[in-house]
C-alpha cells in the first residue's frame, strides 16, 4: 500500500508521497490514474518528497502533472510541501532548502501560519523560458484563432505567457489557453495567465496550466503577472493577486531579485493507495 497525504493551496489539490519511508516507483500511467477525479484520487499534480542528490538541500521536490509529465517548478504544490515535511515529522526546521529541477527553492513558515517561498529569480530570455524569439521583449505578439494578441513572457521555474485582459471573469481563459499552451512559440509548452490589473497593487488572474487545464491557483503563474506587470510598469513591488481559490502576496523588487510568495498550504486527508 502507498500512504499518501491530499493537499491544497488555494484549491490547487496536490497529492503528496513519502519517497523517503516508502518505496515509490511511479510511472507515467499511475500518476494519471492516481490524479483522474473519477477512478483515482484526483489531483492537479502529484508530489513526491525524496532524499536530496546533494548536501546543500534538505529534501528533493518532484512535480508531475495530472496527465503524467514531470515539471520544474509549483509554487502552490512548494507550499504544501513545506507543511508536509513538518506535519510528517521529516523535519522540525521553520526554513526549508529543497532541490528541483530548476533549482533550489527556500520554503520559509511565517509566524501567521503562512508560508513563503522563494521562488528564485525571474528568467526573461528567450532561450530560458524558453520562447522561439529572436530577442527578448516586453511583449511579443502572437495571433491565435484569427486574434491578433500581445503578451510578456517569463520563466519562474516553468515557461509563463501572460495576457492583459479587461475582465479576467469573461476571458476565454479554456478555449485561448488551450490554443497558446502548445502554440509552436513555446518548445516545451506554457503555462498562459489572463491578468486583470485592478490597481498597482492588487490584480486578478486565471491560470491555465499546461498538463492540466485552468486551476483555482497557481503559484508560478501568479509570480509570472507580477513580474510582467511590474516590466510593463502597471503594478508595484507587493502586490495581492486574487485567483479563483483564493490570494496570495507577491513581493518582487526587479530585475536580478528573486520572486518571494506567501499563501496558505491545507492538509484536506490522509489516505493509501493499491497500485
Amino acid at each position: 500500500m502507498l500512504q499518501f497525504v491530499k493537499m491544497h493551496g488555494l484549491g490547487n489539490d496536490f497529492v503528496v508521497i513519502d519517497a523517503i519511508n516508502q518505496q515509490v516507483n511511479l510511472g507515467e500511467a499511475d500518476v494519471r490514474r492516481i490524479a483522474d477525479r473519477h477512478f483515482g484520487v484526483g489531483c492537479d499534480q502529484l508530489l513526491l518528497v525524496e532524499k536530496p542528490e546533494g548536501r546543500d538541500a534538505d529534501f528533493r521536490y518532484r512535480i508531475f502533472n495530472a496527465d503524467g509529465s514531470e515539471v520544474a517548478q509549483c509554487g502552490n504544490g512548494a507550499r504544501c510541501f513545506a507543511r508536509f515535511v513538518r506535519e510528517q515529522g521529516l523535519t522540525a526546521k521553520t526554513e526549508i532548502r529543497v532541490e528541483t529541477r530548476s533549482g533550489h527553492l527556500l520554503l520559509r513558515h511565517e509566524a501567521d501560519g503562512l508560508v513563503t517561498v522563494d521562488m528564485g529569480v525571474p528568467r526573461h530570455a528567450p532561450a530560458e523560458i524558453p520562447l522561439l524569439a529572436e530577442r527578448e521583449a516586453a511583449r511579443y505578439p502572437v495571433e491565435v484563432d484569427g486574434q491578433a494578441l500581445v503578451f510578456g513572457a517569463a520563466s519562474i521555474g516553468n515557461p509563463h505567457a501572460v495576457l492583459l485582459v479587461d475582465n479576467s471573469e469573461t476571458a476565454p481563459v479554456e478555449k485561448l489557453g488551450a490554443l497558446l499552451e502548445r502554440h509552436d512559440l513555446f518548445p516545451e509548452r506554457a503555462n498562459i495567465g489572463f491578468m486583470q490589473v485592478l490597481d498597482r497593487q492588487s490584480v486578478r488572474l486565471r491560470v491555465f496550466e499546461r498538463g492540466v487545464g485552468e486551476t483555482l491557483a497557481c503559484g508560478s503563474g501568479a509570480c509570472a503577472a507580477v513580474v510582467v506587470g511590474n516590466e510593463w510598469g502597471l503594478l508595484d513591488d507587493k502586490v495581492r493577486v486574487a485567483l479563483p481559490g483564493g490570494e496570495l502576496l507577491i513581493r518582487w523588487s526587479g530585475r536580478d531579485q528573486p520572486v518571494l510568495m506567501s499563501g496558505p498550504a491545507v492538509t484536506v486527508f490522509n489516505g493509501s493507495l493499491l497500485l
